[in-house]
């Protein structure tokens, strides 16, 4: 069943909809390429969808992510949709560690996320930034200190404790 074939579906709900593409990318029956020319260009919910089951199948075998794709949710993290918004961060957050030297444009933008006014957007930046801080690179010179000083600021503690064991996991 083709993407847009599965979305016009009114008798699927979402939620099958996201496993049913989750289990055709892990199956390779999907490409990621195939899923970034129909997101693009998708509305908002079947695009949040399709990223949510990108989010779904990285989480469980990361090596189907390409640069592409690191490319792609980079660019959505600057979507006006939240949800579109904190998938994108989630997936980042699952594959930061295979393109550690591709993360400078990612960073500024999970970084503007950071002040967003939705609480999942702002958790899902701090996962994200939180798994590139773990991997000791380079950015964590301009990274560490940029989010110590989002701690001040940020008032959930759930958000504030993301940022605060990936700091301390990257002094170990």
């Amino acid at each position: 069943m083709k993407l847009k074939e599965l979305f016009d579906d009114k008798t699927i709900k979402q939620k099958e909809k996201v496993e049913s593409i989750s289990k055709l990318l892990l199956d390779k029956e999907l490409s990621i390429e195939e899923l970034i020319t129909f997101a693009k260009t998708a509305a908002d919910i079947p695009k949040g969808s399709c990223i949510e089951a990108l989010e779904f199948a990285t989480k469980q075998d990361t090596s189907i992510a390409t640069e592409k794709c690191l490319q792609f949710v980079s660019q959505t993290l600057m979507d006006k949709a939240p949800r579109i918004k904190w998938e994108s961060a989630k997936v980042i957050g699952n594959i930061a560690h295979l393109f550690p030297s591709k993360l400078n444009k990612v960073i500024v933008h999970l970084l503007m996320n950071t002040n967003d006014k939705g609480t999942v957007v702002r958790w899902a930046s701090a996962f994200a930034i939180g798994e590139i801080v773990k991997l000791k690179t380079k950015h964590n010179t301009d990274l560490v200190p940029a989010i110590e000083v989002i701690c001040l600021n940020e008032e959930n503690n759930a958000i504030k404790k993301k940022y605060l064991d990936a700091i301390k996991k990257s002094k170990k």
